[in-house]
């Protein structure tokens, strides 16, 4: 079993999910639920050569802890793993991986969009696209209205 019920973390190089599986490692659970996020090419018609992420990483890290502690409550979690890349992110590498466990699926099911949601709502995380056609755009998330 891990020590820490959370493990989040913000780094430069690319996220390696087998790095995080031991956080969520507990005999006692019965659900293992994760979402790795990748970049995509194309989004509404426009294709993206690379995304580039920058952040305020103190208040970044203590927004992302502060999420896994309400989640885990919240949910009633075992334990969370949270993990943001900065820097350049090209096609088909990650930019987020987001775990938990729980003793059921149920727990993990819901937890994880709320966490997702909660990330891009309320962590000082900045996405910046770089486009085909040599296009650059800061991209804002949308309120998907799932609070």
């Amino acid at each position: 079993m891990v020590d820490s019920p959370v493990c989040v973390e913000i780094i430069d190089e690319p996220i390696e999910w087998d790095r995080y599986q031991h956080c969520l490692a507990n005999p006692d659970v019965g659900a293992h639920a994760w979402f790795y996020g990748v970049t995509r090419r194309t989004t509404d018609g426009r294709v993206t050569e690379l995304l580039h992420y920058e952040a305020h990483r103190e208040m970044a890290l203590r927004q992302m802890h502060r999420i896994a502690d309400e989640s885990i409550k919240r949910f009633c979690l075992e334990a969370v793993v949270m993990v943001h890349r900065l820097g350049d992110v090209p096609i088909g590498q990650a930019s987020v991986l987001v775990g938990c466990c729980s003793a059921h699926r149920p727990e993990s099911f819901a937890a994880l969009p709320w966490m997702m949601e909660q990330l891009k709502k309320d962590v000082p995380i900045w996405k910046k696209e770089y486009g085909s056609h040599g296009t650059q755009d800061w991209v804002h998330p949308v309120d998907s209205g799932d609070q």
